[in-house]
């Protein structure tokens, strides 16, 4: 496939950021960026419920070959990461019904192939991906962390068929 879309997700129960990504030739395009904000004064069922909505809107606009998604963590508190868990499994069932590949990567593998640091800020990261991907603004963190997981699975698509080439030889 010379063309590929890759939809980057920062899963949450209340904000979920995306980035949608063209790679082709090895070269990477910025497509749109954005997030999904759920309505606060729903229960959690109920923004699940919007979750999904309006995440297969993101799917059918964008008709995007692979999602990529945050790993869980266990952050501030395990009710958290329970919810964390929910709006991923949301997420990927979405993506499933989109006939889309499903890829993972860990915060910090993410910060250090964007900036070469794991432990890297969420500003940093923003600023390189502006510089990057020749974007004046992303107003959000969570639509830079959702464009930081689709450019990080551009750049391992990219290095795979590196390798590939190479054995070949």
């Amino acid at each position: 496939m010379s063309s590929l879309t890759v939809l980057g997700v920062d899963p949450g129960s209340r904000i979920t950021g995306f980035g949608v990504v063209r790679v082709e030739n090895g070269k990477i395009e910025h497509i749109n960026h954005g997030v999904i904000v759920m309505d606060a004064d729903e229960s959690f069922h109920a923004r699940m419920t919007e979750l999904g909505s309006a995440f297969r809107e993101v799917m059918e606009k964008y008709k995007p070959h692979q999602v990529v998604i945050e790993k869980i963590f266990l952050g501030k508190n395990v009710d958290s990461a329970f919810k964390l868990g929910h709006a991923r499994g949301v997420i990927m069932y979405e993506a499933g019904l989109g006939k889309a590949g499903v890829s993972e990567y860990a915060t910090r593998s993410v910060k250090k192939g964007i900036t070469g640091n794991g432990g890297s800020s969420k500003e940093d990261v923003q600023a390189m991906l502006k510089v990057m991907l020749n974007i004046k603004a992303i107003n959000r963190i969570d639509a830079s962390d959702a464009l930081a997981m689709a450019c990080h699975h551009a750049f391992e698509l990219k290095k795979k068929l590196i390798l590939q080439r190479a054995v070949s030889l």
